[in-house]
């Protein structure tokens, strides 16, 4: 399985930002709406430099972010926001257990690669994923190296999500 994207290296001064909690991802003054779709427009509303981002977004796009992705609650909005805004996956150094559980179940591809610093990505640039090997590649050439999809996390992901999943076995 591979998937293609613009990316949105998630940064501060040079830097990836690290712990970036579901509060900065979705705000709790929007928890009112349960509208997946009202949802896409507060995604980051409380990162400071990222408040414009669904804005920017567009369908296909990955995002690049440090360790501890979506750490804090178990704030479901904070998943369903990204994917109301169609991005197609989140690559970070790591995942808050929560947030990693909660965006498996929904059939959001996260990919943890620790070294993904390192690849020296900017915002706009288009890479490859291979969510089975891990190979993250730009312009035809390995840039970083994922930690795979699990089965279960593939199958999951397959079927678009937990709730299919079960359904189809």
């Amino acid at each position: 399985m591979r998937i293609e994207g613009r990316v949105w290296v998630i940064e501060k001064d040079g830097k990836l930002i690290d712990d970036i909690d579901t509060d900065m991802i979705y705000h709790n003054k929007y928890l009112h709406i349960t509208d997946k779709k009202e949802m896409a427009k507060y995604a980051f509303s409380n990162l400071e430099g990222w408040q414009d981002f669904p804005g920017k977004a567009k369908e296909g796009d990955i995002i690049i972010a440090g360790e501890n992705f979506g750490c804090g609650s178990s704030r479901q909005h904070a998943v369903d926001c990204f994917i109301a805004l169609g991005i197609k996956a989140i690559v970070a150094k790591s995942f808050g257990a929560i947030y990693k559980r909660n965006a498996i179940n929904s059939g959001l591809a996260i990919v943890e690669c620790k070294d993904i610093d390192k690849a020296g990505l900017k915002n706009g640039d288009v890479v490859e994923i291979d969510l089975e090997n891990g190979d993250i590649k730009k312009d035809g050439k390995t840039i970083a190296k994922a930690k795979p999809m699990s089965p279960v996390q593939a199958a999951i992901y397959r079927a678009g999500g937990l709730f299919a999943y079960a359904k189809s076995i």
